[in-house]
């Protein structure tokens, strides 16, 4: 048995919403915006129409849909995520390669090289990502052009009462008419000027979205760069190693021929070396790996990515930054996030207005400059004449109060959001202080205090067991003591690196080095 008309037309109607709904989905070639969605988007279509221009059915009027003179709707933004709480950093842990030690002198770093001052402008400048997203603004400036365009009027040429035949006494007519005439509509109460508005914030809104992808991308940099760097100062610490090992292993040796140690001893020393020679190759894989992964950000081929130098030490002594209370106002001041929030207040404001001026549709003017009336089948002269006529829709039904009812909320929402962000903003800025604080303070005591006493007690096991008064077993020990405080050292310096950069990233400016 056939399924009913309506039935299968509502299949019809379901399966071209769900269509249409996969193809929005969809990311290459999709209208979805590469910034997210923009805050304080109403994220609901303006309430349309296709009724007639002119009511009547009568001679000399338009039946174009009013729809064709509708040049723009709202801006095409998806509505506004929720937001996300945010999340703690993952722990920061290299392998352990090996042996480390810290070498003998301090390591000079290269005179050339890319300093990370230069690595940003290249990445604002070069990386692939940022220019696609950037493309968003330039989209953004064609909506505010879509918006300003004018309805366009309708021209209409009819003819009517024209005879089967002809006309005469046995079978009389009207005259045959010929109507040439022209709808305008008029925007009387300005919704153009306040679709211009609604997307002049829509854009300045993805442009404040835009700078918050590039401190998300420049965070991206942050964090290759110190891989680079660890991995460049855990190479320089594992050549020290295989160094005093190397120095070691004579020393054994030495004793091996008196008589004082055995054949087992000299090898016990010189897995310690192999390992540490094992190490050093991971390390220097691990700085070729992290090198490569600039290329993508910076646009440049591996070849150019492997050969970069890196002019920047592990290591920056600056001027500790502005106490908690600062920081967060200087977050208020410069997150672009923020901003985004702030500006779509504003848009989800002017959305509003748009609404309400869209409750009223507009009113069309219609001229008819020429009529011409057919009298040569009466045996008269034919006529001309003209007419004029106005089209006003009745508000007697707010057909958009749901609209405006849904904007209103909007705004609310979306200052809600804003307050919440606000909220992780200072959250986010209070975590990132206080790991730089606790990194910093670490690498200080650990640098001043740690490390100069361990070093004191393997020098000392190192110059009895040269002497023969200790055995190679307290040496080894003292060894191994003192190369898991330098790895430590070693990760605390890293993480303090971090936590710098990071605290740049919260607080949204360039505050440390």
């Amino acid at each position: 048995m056939p399924a009913p008309p309506r039935t299968i037309a509502a299949t019809i109607a379901v399966g071209i919403v769900w269509g249409a709904s996969l193809a929005r989905a969809q990311s290459p070639g999709s209208t979805e915006s590469l910034l997210g969605a923009v805050p304080g988007q109403l994220g609901l279509p303006a309430q349309g129409s296709d009724t007639p221009l002119q009511g009547g059915l009568g001679p000399g009027f338009s039946r174009a849909p009013a729809s064709v003179t509708r040049p723009f709707q709202s801006p095409n933004i998806p509505a506004p995520p929720a937001l996300t709480p945010i999340q703690e950093p993952p722990s920061f842990e290299l392998p352990l390669y090996g042996p480390l030690e810290l070498p003998a002198r301090p390591v000079e770093e290269p005179d050339a090289g890319l300093s990370l001052d230069e690595a940003i402008a290249r990445l604002i400048q070069a990386n692939l990502d940022l220019q696609a997203k950037f493309l968003e603004i330039t989209q953004a400036r064609a909506d505010v052009l879509t918006a300003s365009l004018r309805a366009n009027p309708v021209l209409y040429y009819g003819t009517q009462l024209i005879p089967y035949g002809r006309f005469s006494d046995d079978r009389p007519g009207g005259q045959t008419q010929y109507d040439l005439n022209v709808t305008l509509p008029l925007d009387l109460n300005r919704k153009r000027r306040a679709r211009i508005e609604a997307a002049g914030r829509a854009q300045r809104v993805v442009e404040a979205q835009y700078q918050d992808a590039v401190r998300l991308k420049i965070a991206e940099l942050y964090a290759v760069y110190v891989d680079i760097l660890a991995a460049r100062e855990t190479v320089q610490y594992a050549q020290a190693s295989i160094e005093g090992l190397d120095r070691i292993i004579e020393v054994t040796r030495v004793r091996q021929r008196g008589g004082e140690l055995t054949t087992a001893d000299v090898e016990r020393v010189e897995i310690q070396r192999a390992a540490a020679q094992v190490g050093l190759t991971e390390a220097e894989e691990a700085l070729g790996e992290a090198t490569r992964a600039l290329a993508p950000l910076l646009n440049l081929s591996l070849p150019e990515a492997q050969s970069l130098e890196l002019r920047d030490p592990i290591r920056v002594r600056t001027p500790p930054p502005p106490p908690g209370d600062a920081l967060i106002q200087l977050a208020y001041e410069h997150r672009p996030d923020l901003a985004a929030y702030r500006l779509g207040v504003r848009y989800a404001a002017a959305e509003l207005r748009l609404a309400e001026r869209e409750r009223f549709q507009d009113v069309f003017l219609l001229v008819q400059p020429y009529t011409f009336q057919n009298n040569e089948p009466f045996g008269q002269k034919s006529a001309h004449s003209w007419g004029v006529g106005l089209t006003v829709p009745l508000p007697l039904f707010d057909r958009n109060q749901g609209r405006i009812q849904r904007a209103v909320l909007n705004i609310r929402q979306t200052q809600i959001e804003l307050d919440t962000l606000l909220q992780q903003i200072a959250t986010e800025v209070l975590q990132a202080e206080r790991r730089y604080q606790v990194t910093g303070s670490s690498v200080e005591r650990i640098e001043q205090e740690l490390l100069p006493k361990a070093l004191r007690v393997r020098d000392n096991v190192l110059r009895r067991y040269q002497g023969g008064e200790a055995d190679l077993v307290d040496f080894l020990n003292a060894q191994r003591e003192y190369n898991d405080l330098v790895r430590q050292f070693r990760d605390t310096l890293i993480r303090h690196r971090r936590a710098m950069l990071d605290l740049n990233t919260a607080v949204g400016a360039r505050i440390l080095p």
